[in-house]
């Protein structure tokens, strides 16, 4: 993947480094080490430069990343996956349920890297891996791709700043104690488990949700929910405390009457493009398995 980048430097950004304009955009610093060593990587008015060179009102700035391998470790193999949107700089999936999203032990070829790398493959385009947010294997919807570092380096900022907002559908066992309420309880690793979390106000790390009930049916809830924080199994773990957990849920709640994964979807995400600043605004349908607990 080959991007460019051009900035025509104004009155207000001068006089200033190559470095502290770019470290103002976003710029890590494994990425300028990167522009070091690729010929042509910083020019301005269309000459070599360091990162050091002085910018001034009306230099003409170009910026060539350049990656000219793909990861590693991850095999292309042809899997189904739905592509919400993509540009230059992004890749917004509809993530399938029961697909990791990293290789791990066990799984080398099946997850959504190795379907991502396929794509990529076939339209003879290298490719990094670099996935912004995170679901667990069952649940199913929206993701983000950073297709190089630039995009990576400012969207991972945003996670950790809790400027993307992620939006959540659940299918919970009963009716909810109201129709929209906040869970505050902290999540704890389980002291017996290497894999469960608890809710654990001694030793827990902080974690809030944001829930509404949208609808209610022979005893399942659909309900909405949005995360303040998001400590691992979060939704999981706050609906199971409020005595309203998810059907399919292996290690909160095994029952597979219903539907045979846990019943969780990250249908809206919402964030700021991390090159143009626009804002972007995405939305996943509810699947049909967990659609079906309502018909």
């Amino acid at each position: 993947m080959n991007r460019t980048f051009t900035y025509l430097i104004t009155q207000k950004d001068s006089p200033c480094t190559v470095e502290s304009y770019l470290k103002k955009r976003g710029y890590s610093h494994p990425i300028l080490v990167q522009l070091k060593k690729t010929q042509n990587g910083i020019l301005v008015n269309q000459k070599w430069a360091y990162v050091k060179t002085i910018l001034n009102p009306d230099d003409k700035l170009e910026i060539h990343l350049e990656e000219t391998a793909s990861s590693e470790h991850i095999v292309p193999v042809e899997l189904p996956f739905s592509i919400v949107y993509e540009d230059e700089d992004i890749l917004v999936v509809n993530k399938p349920a029961d697909m990791p999203i990293h290789p791990s032990i066990n799984n080398y070829e099946n997850t959504l890297a190795n379907a991502v790398a396929y794509y990529y493959k076939k339209q003879g385009e290298t490719f990094i891996f670099r996935c912004i947010n995170r679901l667990d294997r069952d649940t199913t919807g929206l993701l983000i791709i950073a297709k190089h570092a630039l995009s990576a380096s400012i969207l991972s900022k945003q996670m950790k700043a809790r400027e993307i907002r992620r939006t959540y559908l659940a299918v919970c066992k009963g009716q909810l104690p109201a129709e929209v309420g906040i869970i505050n309880a902290p999540i704890a690793r389980k002291a017996d488990s290497a894999i469960e979390r608890c809710v654990d106000f001694s030793n827990g790390e902080s974690a809030v949700t944001h829930y509404r009930v949208r609808y209610y049916q022979d005893g399942y809830s659909l309900v909405e929910l949005h995360l303040e924080t998001g400590r691992t199994h979060q939704i999981r773990i706050h609906m199971q405390y409020l005595g309203n957990p998810l059907p399919g849920d292996y290690l909160y709640c095994p029952d597979y009457s219903k539907i045979s994964r846990t019943a969780l979807h990250s249908y809206r995400l919402a964030f700021c493009h991390p090159i143009t600043g626009k804002r972007m605004d995405f939305y996943a349908p509810l699947p049909t398995d967990m659609a079906a607990f309502f018909q």
